[in-house]
């Protein structure tokens, strides 16, 4: 299985949704970085289960162990850092009734054919309580990153087919829905309640804008900037689509509708959300990350048994009836080990970053 991610800034994640931990090495973080275990727990506990209505009611502390990797002061000291989360409420009975059963939307099927496993309890690896190790790894990089001015934030764009016509980032991180328009944000919340009612779960767009990236982060041709934020992006479950600044609506645009304006210092405008050439512009990083519904719901499914025989199942058990809120601080954290990873690249430029 794939569970290593990076160059220079690697992150190695283990562990199961129903196991007794999981948690994350980080090989390549610099020695003299000032981690804290207080630093990564305010990153895990805006992803943290339990919260509010709107996600999942397992509740898990997500308390974060660090295992290894710092000196006395609290500075990394070059050696791989160890990071662990214990898992407190795990019910592994939750999944008896279905363990024969393939969940549709999820793994168990592909994972079955793969690797001859059965539906594990929660999704095993591949259940989205995976992605509290990547944020442990985010917030690391982030407090790399920090002396930079560099700075990464996720919000709810949309949730279903309410969408943000403002943007408040205060206002979302007090949100429980992370949602970015206060105006709607109570329309957004009425539709994620009707679901819960039905037994039915609902989609959301997370918009990612990072500030602070300094000209010329990428390498062409293959390790493009936005290629393995696109690779980081995607490697996150729900993830379905993701798109750089305007994506999508450029290709029904002209070119002297697309192209932004050059000035002395770059591009005066945004629309490919600051890169150029896999290169970034200086300008603001952004995108758009497509998340589909929680594919766990209680609504009667048709399926099939491990032996091929059609059957109907209702998913029980504790799960999210819209990932936006918990998902926003995973985008972050895949935003900021990209980052990380590009600023321990050896410099490889020729030349000069300014005009002549």
């Amino acid at each position: 299985m794939g569970s290593v991610f990076g160059k220079n800034f690697t992150v190695m994640t283990f562990g199961e949704s129903h196991g007794p931990a999981l948690g994350v090495v980080i090989d390549g973080l610099p020695a003299g970085v000032l981690i804290t275990p207080e630093l990564i727990q305010a990153d895990l506990d805006r992803r943290r289960p339990g919260q509010s209505p709107f996600v999942t009611p397992r509740c898990e502390p997500d308390h974060c162990e660090i295992l290894s990797g710092l000196t006395d002061e609290g500075l990394s000291n070059g050696s791989p850092l160890a990071l662990l989360v214990r898992n407190t409420s795990a019910k592994k009975s939750d999944y008896k009734s279905i363990s024969q059963l393939f969940r549709p939307g999820h793994a168990d099927w592909t994972y079955f054919k793969k690797y001859g496993l059965p539906p594990q309890p929660g999704g095993g690896r591949s259940s989205g309580r995976e992605t509290l190790s990547r944020v442990a790894a985010g917030a690391v990089a982030r407090a790399m990153l920090a002396p930079l001015g560099l700075t990464v934030q996720a919000a709810a764009e949309a949730v279903g087919p309410v969408k943000a016509k403002t943007y408040d980032w205060a206002f979302a991180e007090t949100d429980p829905l992370r949602f970015l328009d206060p105006h709607l944000a109570p329309q957004a919340q009425e539709l994620v309640t009707q679901a819960v009612s039905t037994g039915d779960s609902v989609g959301a767009v997370i918009r990612l804008q990072a500030g602070g990236v300094p000209v010329g982060w990428g390498e062409p041709v293959f390790d493009k900037l936005e290629a393995l934020l696109g690779h980081a992006f995607f490697s996150i479950g729900a993830v379905r689509a993701v798109e750089f600044g305007d994506g999508i609506a450029l290709s029904s645009s002209f070119g002297s509708e697309s192209n932004d304006p050059m000035g002395p210092g770059g591009p005066l405008g945004d629309r490919h959300g600051g890169v150029l050439g896999g290169l970034s512009t200086g300008r603001p990083l952004w995108g758009r990350l497509f998340v589909k519904p929680t594919p766990s719901i209680s609504k009667p499914q048709r399926t099939v048994t491990l032996a091929g025989e059609p059957a109907t199942i209702t998913v029980g058990g504790r799960h999210d009836p819209c990932l936006a809120p918990r998902l926003a601080p995973v985008a972050e954290a895949m935003a900021l080990i990209v980052l990380a990873d590009f600023y321990l690249e050896p410099c490889s430029k020729i030349g000069s970053l300014t005009l002549k």
